[in-house]
């Protein structure tokens, strides 16, 4: 299951401390004028990139509130997870909520929207239907609009591309209220005299230059601020300096001409982000004059486990049973399981292996080295214009030398340290053994009873692998997740969810789902004995 976050070095968050800027001073005008600072009066359509067309005439986002009253619930970072959350809670009337974003307008994986790329989900996972199959916000929906839906019957496609994702998630976006584009949320606090969150945020303009400054208050924070590129120590230096290209798959698509034009590339990287640069290059070089190589540190470039059965561990039954484990089981489970979402698609394989047959029919092989089970030990500059890569074989216990003209690293993502926006909030945080942020069965951040206490809570969304298991960043889970979390704001059932989603059962001890207070059973007491 292919990670579902935005690759982009963090688009979310900003410094953690800031000028204390009193939200309702009167702007200041002129040339050397401070920022202005603005009410949080609810979300800027003039900010907002796409316009704002309604498809079920929701409640008017723009009609003024009092800035001071707090917000039910305030989402950080607009990917897809916040998105789906954004679209569940919409019809929710008696809350108000409002997500922020820093980048101009919604983009999913855009360096890796190659042609035919799929994502690895049915398009059922899309933002709401496992959760409201008669939203008006789902993929189906979309189509419909569109004028789509026949066509996509005939296609009889239950894996869609990833650009018919990202242009689907961007259809939501320039129709659904209460995203604020633009927007850098930059430090987060708690303000126990008034029991409620207090949420700084810059404007910016098109060009990314800050505007004004503001404040909003909330019961309720969701953070989904996704990944950023994880860059091997040994190559860092390079993706830093000019002149070579050493580029992560994250902006791939923005580099390829420049790639193309090098003679030799070296794909570092045997998941699924590596496999298909790897293929993209492959379908564009010359035959006989491919120039390619393809490292990986894994013992094969192994499919993806894609078994029915085995994909019951992206369910909420094994989410729960993992969130129940010592926290050393769940550490060791991870590591263990990266076959079920760092694998390769089979499809993907099968195309490589016909395009590499298909390059030999006239006799001799394709100019591709493809190499498991090898690291990268070092990385250095040759001449200015070449790379040169220590490797080392695992099993072999050998090592080589390699010079390329360019590299493509396809290493994978890491989730962005919370650390970066709560830094006002660490007196509060609980940790646990490795120093990460303890989070419950809720998806809330553990923190002191003096803030959850008050009703006040963090939830995370794609934040918590360490506690919830490899389903974190899975798209399929992404409604049920979100639905969770506003049956966990409200207090009550607002999206009935199913009791048991697989049909393995995961332990000895069974792990109820937690069924909201509004829920739970009435117990009669009788008034007298025998009655």
């Amino acid at each position: 299951m292919s990670p579902q976050t935005n690759p982009q070095p963090n688009p979310h968050t900003g410094p953690h401390t800031r000028p204390q800027v009193n939200a309702y001073t009167r702007p200041q005008t002129g040339s050397g004028a401070p920022l202005r600072a603005v009410p949080d009066t609810g979300p800027q359509p003039a900010l907002r990139t796409p316009p704002r067309r309604d498809p079920d005439t929701p409640r008017d986002p723009d009609t003024p509130r009092d800035p001071d009253t707090p917000r039910d619930l305030v989402g950080i970072g607009i990917g897809p997870f916040n998105l789906s959350l954004a679209a569940l809670a919409h019809p929710l009337d008696d809350l108000d909520t409002v997500f922020y974003e820093q980048r101009p307008a919604f983009a999913w994986h855009p360096g890796l929207l190659i042609d035919g790329a799929r994502i690895q989900v049915p398009f059922l996972a899309d933002l709401v239907t496992l959760a409201d199959p008669a939203s008006p916000w789902s993929f189906l929906n979309y189509l419909k609009t569109r004028d789509r839906l026949f066509p996509f019957y005939f296609a009889e496609r239950f894996h869609i591309q990833r650009a018919e994702y990202d242009a689907y998630c961007r259809w939501v976006c320039e129709n659904l209220p209460a995203l604020s584009f633009g927007h850098q949320v930059d430090a987060v606090r708690f303000n126990p005299e008034r029991d409620v969150f207090e949420v700084d945020f810059t404007q910016l303009g098109p060009d990314g230059e800050a505007e004004a400054l503001g404040r909003t208050y909330a019961k309720n924070i969701v953070l989904g601020i996704g990944t950023e590129p994880d860059i091997p120590d040994p190559l860092r230096p390079l993706v830093e300096a000019p002149r070579v290209p050493v580029i992560h798959a994250a902006d791939y698509l923005d580099h390829r001409e420049t790639l193309l034009a090098a003679e030799h590339i070296t794909v570092i990287g045997s998941g699924q982000s590596g496999a298909e640069v790897f293929l993209d290059l492959l379908r564009r070089r010359p035959v006989g004059r491919e120039g390619l190589h393809w490292l990986g540190r894994t013992d094969a470039f192994a499919p993806m486990e894609y078994s029915k059965l085995g994909l019951e561990h992206f369910t909420p039954d094994y989410t729960r049973y993992f969130h129940a484990l010592a926290e050393p089981v769940r550490d060791q489970l991870v590591a263990s399981q990266w076959q079920l979402h760092k694998g390769i698609d089979a499809g993907t394989l099968a195309a490589i292996h016909d395009e590499l047959y298909r390059r030999s029919l006239h006799g001799g092989w394709p100019d591709t080295v493809l190499t498991p089970g090898v690291r990268v030990r070092t990385a250095g500059r040759v001449a200015t214009t070449k790379v040169e890569l220590h490797l080392e074989h695992l099993h072999q216990n050998t090592r080589s030398r390699l010079t390329t003209d360019a590299v493509v690293l396809a290493t994978g993502y890491r989730e962005r340290p919370l650390s970066r926006i709560l830094a006002g909030l660490d007196p509060y945080m609980r940790l646990d053994s490795r120093e990460r942020p303890r989070i419950d069965d809720e998806y809330r951040l553990v923190m002191d009873p003096s803030v959850t206490g008050s009703g006040c809570h963090i939830y995370v969304q794609n934040a918590e692998r360490h506690t919830h298991g490899i389903g974190t960043p899975d798209l399929g889970l992404a409604a049920w997740r979100s639905a969770a979390i506003l049956n966990s704001v409200t207090g009550k059932e607002t999206y009935p969810l199913p009791t048991r989603t697989a049909f393995t059962t995961f332990g000895l001890e069974q792990q109820e789902p937690r069924i909201p207070s509004a829920r739970q059973p009435k117990v009669l007491t009788p008034l007298m004995d025998g009655i």
